[in-house]
């Protein structure tokens, strides 16, 4: 038995295809074309080695190679937002739109950014862009992008404010998110802090008595990540404009237009209607886009903003600006579905995917959920939604499944909540399901 064993592995390994031959294989070599050759070679060695240990069958190689390869070469994993949280910052914020990732693709080589083809002679970067934001906010007279919305608060405090004083109320020294205060965030800059008001309560005659010759600026910060209720007082924009020095608002959340699903968030077009010299906001939060910061203004502030040297290392680069043109002029954003998704289309979704995945076995069932915008945007916001409900152990299984699927705990159970779900992915997420069952293990 021994050497008749002994010849059988010997004749098994004799089958296993050859490297060079593997690598001829059509979908091998495109692979290599798309991943380079040391990420093939290394899952055609790993298959290799299936089939040495007899997982495989030698014929099954090629194939499992094929199975074995990274969809992409980046460290990043495309996964399926079932958090119901429509802008999950850990997952990325806005989902670009179709017309925005084609545009990316096609900035990606060669192009136009600061060259004018017609005259060819150097131009300004990013005007299609600017204009395309100036175009959506008309109520701006100009216009400039960085490359995040503390990068723009950081700009204007550099530009405006460095070595002056900055009017803020006390209500409004909010911490943005993993630690950064935006007190510490301004100070940084060489501007001094001149707090007024109380955390509740600011009134206009607060600001009023703080300003003098050392003042900048007068900066209100939408505390876009909380909320005060009951005796509370805001001087808003309009009344801050008639105190003679500029009115700086921070949306935060990147509303270009009041929206009729969120009455208490500020917008950029009427905060400048109102009054404010300036207005900064991010770009991959409600407005759908790439991550970037948004500034809108009056032509001399905006500027004197866009000439300092600091507006050099905090410029965006070309594959953002044509995300965030293509975000500004295409369809509709998959931010835009998500908040208006009906939710009794949300329900229906929910019992097709129950019932298709019941029928396999699967312990699952539709449930009514609560969503959120998320973001630091509209706190106290919630979406009613659908879900379905899963065994917890779920939870783990699908985050590090071949697909991964991000979805939450509740009482218990793993809901997959459909808010932030494009229906044409449905079929995708209940694969990723079925992939991470176990037969044994489903009633």
């Amino acid at each position: 038995m021994g050497p008749d064993h002994g010849h059988g592995v010997t004749d098994v390994r004799r089958r296993i295809p050859r490297t060079d031959a593997l690598l001829r294989d059509v979908r091998l070599a495109e692979a290599a074309h798309r991943l380079g050759s040391a990420v093939v070679k290394a899952a055609v060695r790993q298959a290799q080695e299936r089939a040495r240990d007899g997982s495989i069958a030698p014929e099954d190689v090629a194939d499992s190679a094929v199975a074995l390869l990274p969809r992409t070469i980046g460290g990043l994993r495309s996964v399926i937002n079932a958090t119901g949280v429509v802008l999950h910052t850990n997952l990325g914020r806005a989902s670009l739109s179709t017309a925005a990732r084609q545009a990316v693709q096609e900035a990606a080589g060669p192009t136009d950014v600061e060259l004018d083809l017609r005259t060819g002679v150097r131009a300004r970067r990013g005007r299609t862009a600017l204009a395309a934001l100036r175009e959506r906010v008309p109520s701006a007279a100009a216009a400039h992008v960085v490359n995040n919305g503390a990068a723009a608060l950081v700009l204007v405090a550099t530009a405006l404010a460095a070595g002056k004083e900055i009017v803020i109320s006390r209500g409004e020294m909010v911490e943005i998110g993993d630690g950064f205060r935006l007190p510490d965030l301004l100070v940084s800059t060489g501007a001094r802090l001149r707090e007024v008001g109380t955390t509740n309560r600011t009134t206009v005659a607060d600001y009023a008595a703080a300003i003098g010759p050392e003042t900048a600026f007068v900066l209100k910060v939408h505390p876009s990540n909380f909320r005060i209720t009951g005796f509370t007082r805001a001087a808003d924009a309009g009344e801050l404009t008639a105190l003679g020095v500029p009115v700086v608002v921070d949306i935060g959340s990147g509303l270009l237009a009041p929206h009729p699903l969120l009455p208490d968030e500020p917008d950029a077009g009427t905060q400048l209607r109102a009054g404010a010299s300036l207005v900064t906001a991010s770009g991959d939060k409600l407005l759908g886009g790439p991550q970037c910061g948004l500034l809108l203004g009056t032509e001399e502030l905006v500027r004197a903003v866009s000439r300092h040297p600091l507006a050099r290392a905090l410029r965006v680069d070309k594959l953002t600006l044509a995300a965030l043109e293509a975000t500004l002029t295409g369809p509709e954003t998959p931010t835009a579905a998500s908040l208006a998704a009906d939710p009794a289309r949300l329900a229906r979704r929910a019992e097709r995917l129950a019932s298709a995945l019941g029928a396999d076995g699967i312990d699952v069932r539709a449930v009514e959920s609560a969503a959120t915008v998320g973001g630091g945007g509209a706190p106290g916001v919630t979406l009613p939604s659908a879900a379905l409900s899963l065994p917890e152990r779920y939870a783990a299984a699908l985050r590090t499944g071949p697909d991964p699927v991000v979805g939450r705990l509740e009482s218990g159970r793993c809901l997959l909540d459909l808010r932030a779900v494009p229906p044409e992915d449905d079929a995708r997420l209940a694969e990723a399901v079925r992939s991470v069952t176990e037969p044994a293990t489903e009633g």
